[in-house]
């Protein structure tokens, strides 16, 4: 594994990306976590309940701007960093959502690229929604959809880890780093 390798662990709303990248903090990762719930916390403390619903684009534009910092924050790590999302999410929400976007968030996916990219797949079982997390699970399912056709456009070989206990998965994830 290269010394400043960039890993996105990606997947649809409630796949446990979270839970298995606090795993990995826990066994001494370094871990960079999801940026968009700081942005819509910071919106709803504004009176916004639901930015990326009532505002996408300027939402994604947000959003935008820290996983490019998170990016860049990766870059200084002298040590795998594992990162909760990616730049090409934010396109993938907006194809979702049928919005336009600027030809900006495209540069952006084809100027920043992860070395490895992990996808935890939709598993109804655990699926919930919360203040911040407010796709239906069918929503989830399409936007695994999106997600999956963004990143394999950009030349991403998507690892899918299996549906596992926290642990096990993290364990999965450890095992199938590029060496």
């Amino acid at each position: 594994m290269q010394k400043h390798a960039k890993i996105v662990i990606l997947g649809g709303p409630g796949t446990g990306k979270t839970s298995v990248l606090n795993e990995l903090a826990k066994r001494g990762y370094h871990c960079l976590p999801e940026v968009s719930r700081e942005i819509i916390q910071q919106a709803q403390k504004e009176g916004i309940e639901q930015l990326f619903l009532t505002q996408p684009l300027l939402f994604s534009e947000k959003l935008l701007e820290g996983r490019i910092r998170q990016f860049h924050e990766a870059e200084e790590i002298s040590a795998p960093v594992f990162i909760d999302r990616g730049i090409p999410d934010v396109t993938a929400y907006m194809d979702f959502k049928k919005e336009k976007y600027p030809d900006s968030f495209i540069e952006a996916n084809k100027n920043y690229k992860y070395d490895q990219a992990f996808i935890l797949p939709i598993w109804d079982e655990i699926y919930e929604s919360d203040t911040e997390r407010y796709e239906n699970l069918q929503q989830a399912k399409d936007i695994e959809k999106h997600l999956m056709n963004t990143y394999e456009d950009l030349g991403y070989q998507l690892i899918e880890v299996p549906k596992l206990s926290i642990a096990q998965r993290a364990d999965f994830i450890i095992d199938n780093l590029n060496q």
